[in-house]
């Protein structure tokens, strides 16, 4: 790529043949997706408006502007870049949507591409392309982007999620290692609070932090929203065991957390209130990279470790997963494929994703050998975060429902009512319950 002139960018640059090789909803195999080329120009005078989350990591928007700019240069297209909070993007997306106008690509979290799907062009091409030359998608990414066979989304990755947390005081309570049981998870939880460093998990409407950890809380017990069939299952035994042990685990956290959102866990570690959250590599980031030597001796005391394995036996964990969508309201759809394509090319990614040393977890399975994963152990949780992970929606079909569900925030709301008395275990099942059934039900 770093040899390609603008003229051989225009002419071949994204991947499979659109138009011949892709019928509407067909899909390439992955040898037939590196065989051919996509021959693609770029509308005349195109210039591209992007909407992305805003960055928690300095070094991911550094080295994405200038990945935009390379692609400027490259091109000639000039693409315009806002960020918003991740509250901000999905409402700002489905208005987009549901008016018809808005920017050309927004990157968004979750299952939105299963809220408006008709209104987003088929990126099969795209997607295909990239999955044949990059070892393919993890599985989770179809789960997320395809609809009725075809791609309605580029998966950009995930912000992975790891437990965040002081080594010293994880030892100095008898721990050698971080526990993998939920029993020994608790005894740490209560552990740092005895030596003046509770945990503090975020209970209020966050997209990431706060879905993330109940999730997994329910999740790891066996519950979980719906059935296979989509029937809403949530007042169930094995959600009722994850509240009550909730409780417990609620019992140590720092006062506040009931309206927590993403960023008050960050503040709260690095500020030394908190011993233990759960959160993306920024904390470390954070410290790692600050000019204050009390950060930087924090950031040789943290630890990072996969949630523990609860009563169903296996990874339970859910991740803030972002889908890029080009709309079909876009006068320039192929300039936006262009850049879609560029943005996930191995030349821009792998920097990327080292400048932020993982912030965004990586979607295709090449990219498990980028060095920036044995470049620090501490790294290491943040690599196979989407491999791991379950979708959201678990274990029933995506669609409008389980993006609504998300939307709702149904899963955090129910776990902070019980967790911290508002309601009792079986009342915040059921008002869960019916939350959820208003959608499932459409």
């Amino acid at each position: 790529m770093n040899k390609f002139k603008r003229r051989d960018f225009l002419k071949a640059t994204v991947g499979v043949a659109a138009g011949t090789a892709l019928g509407t909803g067909s899909v390439l195999l992955p040898t037939e997706a590196v065989a051919q080329q996509y021959t693609m120009v770029p509308e005349k005078g195109a210039k591209l408006r992007v909407l992305r989350w805003s960055r928690f990591v300095q070094g991911d928007i550094d080295a994405y502007m200038a990945n935009v700019k390379k692609f400027t240069e490259k091109t000639g297209i000039e693409v315009r870049v806002d960020n918003e909070g991740w509250e901000d993007v999905r409402p700002k997306a489905a208005v987009a949507a549901n008016i018809g106008s808005g920017p050309d690509v927004i990157i968004s979290t979750f299952e939105d591409a299963h809220q408006y799907p008709d209104k987003l062009v088929d990126v099969s091409d795209v997607a295909n392309y990239l999955g044949g030359k990059y070892g393919g998608w993890y599985d989770v990414c179809k789960d997320y982007c395809t609809e009725k066979g075809r791609w309605v989304a580029v998966p950009m990755g995930c912000a992975g999620n790891s437990v965040v947390h002081r080594i010293g005081a994880m030892k100095e309570a008898g721990f050698s290692e971080f526990p993998k049981d939920l029993a020994g998870f608790l005894k740490l939880a209560q552990a740092y609070k005895a030596k003046g460093l509770p945990p503090g998990f975020a209970l209020g409407n966050a997209t990431g932090d706060g879905n993330v950890w109940t999730h997994w809380l329910v999740w790891s017990h066996g519950g979980k929203m719906v059935d296979q069939k989509g029937n809403v299952v949530i007042a169930s035994p094995e959600t009722e065991a994850a509240l009550n042990y909730g409780k417990q685990l609620y019992e140590t956290f720092i006062p506040g957390t009931l309206s927590w959102l993403d960023p008050n866990n960050n503040k709260a570690f690095l500020d030394g209130q908190i011993g233990m959250t759960t959160n993306g590599i920024s904390i470390y980031y954070a410290a790692k990279t600050s000019p204050d030597p009390k950060l930087k001796e924090m950031a040789n005391d943290i630890g990072h470790a996969n949630l523990p394995i609860g009563p169903v036996g296996k990874p339970t964990e859910l991740n803030l997963f972002f889908p890029m969508m080009l709309f079909k309201y876009s006068k320039v759809p192929n300039a936006a494929k262009a850049y879609l394509a560029f943005m996930m090319e191995k030349e821009q990614y792998e920097p990327w994703q080292q400048a932020a040393i993982g912030y965004v977890s990586h979607p295709l399975k090449a990219y498990e050998q980028n060095p920036l994963w044995k470049s620090d152990p501490k790294n290491i949780p943040y690599r196979d975060s989407m491999r791991i992970m379950l979708p959201n929606g678990y274990s029933g079909p995506m669609g409008y429902a389980s993006a609504a569900c998300m939307a709702d925030f149904i899963m955090v709301n129910m776990v902070a009512e019980a967790v911290s008395g508002a309601k009792t275990p079986k009342e915040a099942m059921e008002r869960a319950k019916a939350r959820a059934e208003r959608y499932y039900k459409v």
